[in-house]
């Protein structure tokens, strides 16, 4: 008979312990708890059944060690929430579980009865918990204003078959490692993850599947879907790997951490964890419990209580601590700041929470500054040190680039650094920069459709963004056009150097470097197959395009006194004339110091002055129809030119000293990036 000892509140979870396993649950409203433990995944009954009293509560907790178990052994609970009702016969998942399994029969709206057993629920398994190897795998530490950020799909990075990575890795994380020579030759500094915390793939519409994995079902367990193998212990060893060789190439991993919502939806969704454990503690429900949603996924999180905080904070610190990730984005962020009845907070205990802590000192926190019901905090986000998504530089470069009027003076904020969206000097390395995410077009598609095109994904093109600032100048998707794919070329080139080339963090999207597109659909959730996969496909690359991604990116940080500097350059006109700055901006339009900001504008220049000797580098932006002519400042030593967009091969730049030093013709829609000759010697490409 195995020995049951009291155990202890503390680690929440299952922990492996000198005489077996502790086990810890906060359940505030529970009056009955049952914990089951099994042979096998697909067990229909427990082997034990262990039922918990009050000598085995301890305020909000429940807990219980059983001697003799070791790493490996599966459990689940039975919770009543109610003394008049007897135990729910649902089986429910520990909501602090570092390793689930049961996938491979789990069904989503499964209910328990006599006949069919525990076999279709998940269960937790045991694992130890061993930090980190820092020491071995220190992490990269990169500074923000040196970061670049390329965000990618898991799975679907290595899934096609022009991949060569094998069948059993494909899409996974040990698949993944295959491909860390690609992005580190990129350039990139860090690598974010789409969600990877373990998801319902079936939260989705009849016929389709939860691809993104926004969706969670756990906050600590690595998903099953990315990893080589059924085993579930060999979830956190392959993805702890997969760090590994990250950090030992410089490479920071970033993960889209989903706190705002949970996969069991709102009244009429499936109990699968966190309902059964406390529904008025973790999600925020009216007086007739009826759930409140601020996400689009039907419940929202009441991060503003101290249990859910809690856990919360300990999921961070297993993803951090034990697993050995460097920062986390935070999607829909801003949800987390909701106080009672969904009521903004100033300050939100959660984060100020995650910003004292110290085991999060040293990681970077990211965060989307909107949600679903309409809250959108970019300057005043209601924590100091996370940066923001800038949605702002998005739409305001896109629109420069198709030519729309009105966009001058919103060009001239987001290519210094965003400064009057942040109203500081450091807004520089705030906002992260982005002109295409997963969710929207891919680069390719938002210069060759007009129009979303979202039929496959089940809801008659009613899904995703209407509001694109997308141009396919001329025809609608693929052409054999020339004149239009050259322009279509141009125009990738001309929105990855106003990234690029722009203070700020970047981040750029997987596969834009290739000219990657989804057909033309911007909300591809629910496309595990091509439309969402990287493509590797040698005749489908846009070679000549990854190679200028990689100039861009090399010019970036061997020129980062200009283009990421850890503060905004001032402009000449805002400091006083007895004291030149060492690097001011100067701006220009066809004529030099004279920029037109007028309404129907479609060019501009600026450069970076060096005290008054004069120029170190230009740049210029013509999203003209025609040619034009700029004339060109005084540079502290001749003219070199570095980027023309309008030269599609990396060739066709010459290095030589421009023979025309007084001006320079731009094709339409081109942006050219010149350099004065002592600050050219330094740079090697």
């Amino acid at each position: 008979m195995r020995k049951v000892n009291v155990g202890s509140a503390w680690p929440l979870g299952s922990s492996v312990t000198p005489d077996g396993v502790n086990f810890s649950i906060a359940a505030p409203h529970a009056s009955n708890v049952e914990l089951l433990i099994f042979q096998d995944e697909n067990d229909d009954h427990p082997i034990e059944i262990i039922s918990l009293d009050q000598k085995n509560r301890s305020g909000d907790y429940w807990h219980v060690e059983l001697e003799g178990l070791s790493e490996g052994a599966l459990y689940g609970y039975k919770i009543s929430n109610d003394k008049s009702n007897p135990l729910m016969d649902n089986l429910v998942l520990d909501p602090c579980a570092r390793a689930i399994t049961g996938w491979r029969k789990y069904k989503r709206n499964q209910k328990n009865n006599l006949s069919t057993g525990y076999c279709h629920f998940l269960k937790g398994v045991v694992t130890n918990r061993d930090q980190f190897d820092f020491k071995s795998h220190p992490r990269p530490k990169h500074k923000w204003n040196k970061t670049i950020i390329y965000e990618l799909h898991v799975g679907g990075f290595t899934k096609n078959p022009d991949s060569n990575i094998s069948d059993n890795k494909k899409g996974t994380f040990v698949g993944l490692i295959e491909k860390i020579p690609y992005l580190k030759n990129l350039g990139i500094t860090s690598i974010e993850l789409l969600p990877i915390f373990a998801f319902d793939s079936s939260d989705a519409p009849e016929g389709l599947e939860n691809y993104w994995g926004y969706s969670p079902i756990n906050w600590f367990t690595p998903h099953q879907g990315f990893v080589d193998g059924y085993n579930p212990l060999e979830a956190r060893k392959q993805f702890k790997q997969f760090v590994e060789v990250c950090h030992d190439n410089g490479l920071e991993v970033l993960i889209d951490v989903v706190y705002n919502h949970t996969t069991e939806g709102n009244q009429d969704g499936p109990i699968i964890s966190w309902k059964n454990f406390g529904p008025k503690t973790f999600y925020h429900q009216d007086e007739e419990e009826n759930y409140q949603d601020v996400t689009g996924c039907g419940n929202t999180i009441a991060a503003n209580r101290p249990l859910v905080r809690k856990l919360i904070l300990e999921s961070l610190h297993c993803w951090a601590v034990e697993l050995g990730v460097d920062g986390f984005r935070f999607d829909l962020g801003i949800a987390l700041s909701r106080g009672e009845n969904l009521i903004p907070l100033d300050e939100p205990p959660l984060f100020e929470e995650i910003e004292i802590d110290p085991k999060l000192s040293d990681v970077k926190l990211i965060s989307e500054p909107w949600d679903c019901g309409g809250l959108y905090k970019l300057s005043n986000f209601p924590a100091r040190k996370f940066r923001t998504w800038n949605g702002h530089f998005r739409d305001d470069i896109r629109r420069f680039w198709k030519s729309e009027k009105g966009t001058i003076w919103q060009l001239k904020d987001r290519l210094i650094g965003n400064k009057s969206l942040y109203n500081n000097n450091l807004a520089n390395i705030f906002s992260i920069n982005f002109i295409t995410s997963h969710d929207g077009f891919t680069l390719k598609d938002l210069v060759s459709f007009n129009k979303k095109h979202n039929l496959a994904n089940g809801e008659n093109n009613r899904d995703g963004e209407n509001h694109n600032n997308s141009f396919n100048y001329g025809v609608e998707g693929p052409t054999t056009n020339k004149q239009i794919n050259n322009l279509r070329q141009r125009q990738q080139r001309n929105l990855l150097s106003s990234l690029l080339l722009s203070p700020g963090i970047p981040m750029m999207l997987m596969g834009d470097e290739v000219g990657r597109s989804q057909g033309g659909n911007n909300n591809t959730w629910c496309q595990d197959n091509p439309l969402g996969w990287m493509t590797w496909d040698h005749q489908n690359c846009d070679h000549d395009l990854k190679d200028f991604v990689i100039k861009l990116i090399s010019l970036r940080k061997q020129l980062s006194e200009f283009f990421s500097p850890s503060f905004v350059h001032i402009a000449h006109e805002d400091n006083s004339k007895e004291k030149t700055p060492d690097l001011w901006i100067q701006w220009h339009g066809i004529k030099v110091n004279k920029p037109d900001w007028g309404e129907w504008s479609h060019t501009l220049g600026y450069s970076i002055n060096k005290k008054d000797e004069g120029s170190a580098i230009w740049l210029g932006f013509n999203a003209y129809k025609e040619t034009m002519v700029f004339e060109l400042p005084k540079p502290t030593s001749p003219w070199k030119k570095y980027i023309d967009t309008s030269l599609l091969k990396n060739k066709n730049v010459s290095k030589k000293p421009l023979a025309n030093q007084s001006n320079i013709s731009m094709e339409s829609y081109s942006l050219v990036l010149l350099v004065a000759n002592e600050y050219s010697k330094k740079i090697k490409l």
